[in-house]
């Protein structure tokens, strides 16, 4: 049985609401709790704009890369959460009580949450408040918000600076040095034996692609600054 028709045969045992599967303590499978998450405020910010566009749709599949056969099942999902009378506000407590001390899963909640806001090709203000207010439940800092923030901005208006989380007028042996442990906190093999959830991993991944791709546009561009000797 996959992932979804796991979450939505849950959904059905607890009368069809979300707000149910919140409400008895993390599920036997973090993979589970994380990626009803993702559903219930996924869902949930695609309305805080007024509006559900086709864009933000395919972009919460892209957070997941869900097979077509699975597709009907998470089209269900996503559908209920919309629906539900719930508060965006309870699920993001409860899924914060979830993940207590997890920042890192947090984190990388937050990032597919932008991911699927910028999906229409703007990040609209009510999505920014909604942003703000699931950061503020989930106690993170207002430095990451901001981190998360800058890497998600389009390609056109983000740097590779902005991607690192660095300043440009940083040292390059600092800005090396950040990237490494950055790289490092991000590894897969860690991030699994810590426990992340496999879906979270895949989303780090991304990021872990994102970052050392960026470090090596960094690393090029201050080798090219640099006064080589005898010239």
């Amino acid at each position: 049985m996959t992932l979804w028709r796991r979450l939505w045969e849950s959904v059905g045992t607890l009368g069809g609401k979300l707000s149910g599967f919140f409400g008895t303590g993390c599920p036997a499978e973090a993979s589970d709790a994380f990626a009803m998450a993702v559903v219930a405020l996924g869902a949930k910010m695609a309305k805080s704009d007024g509006r559900v566009t086709r864009d933000e749709v395919l972009a919460f599949r892209e957070v997941f890369r869900i097979d077509d056969a699975d597709l009907p099942d998470v089209e269900r999902l996503y559908d209920l959460a919309r629906q539900d009378v719930a508060g965006f506000d309870l699920y993001a407590r409860r899924i914060a009580r979830m993940f207590a001390g997890r920042g890192e899963v947090l984190e990388t909640l937050l990032d597919g949450l932008f991911h699927i806001a910028q999906a229409d090709g703007a990040l609209h203000e009510n999505e920014i408040l909604f942003l703000e207010t699931v950061a503020e439940i989930f106690d993170l800092p207002d430095s990451v918000f901001e981190e998360v923030r800058l890497r998600n901005l389009p390609a056109r208006d983000r740097s590779s600076y902005d991607l690192l989380g660095v300043s440009p007028d940083m040292p390059l042996a600092e800005i090396r040095r950040h990237w490494r442990r950055l790289a490092a906190r991000l590894h897969p093999d860690r991030l699994q034996g810590e426990g992340l959830p496999p879906e979270a991993v895949r989303l780090t991944e991304q990021r872990l692609a994102s970052i050392n791709a960026a470090w090596d546009s960094i690393r090029r561009d201050g080798r090219a600054a640099t006064p080589q000797p005898g010239i």
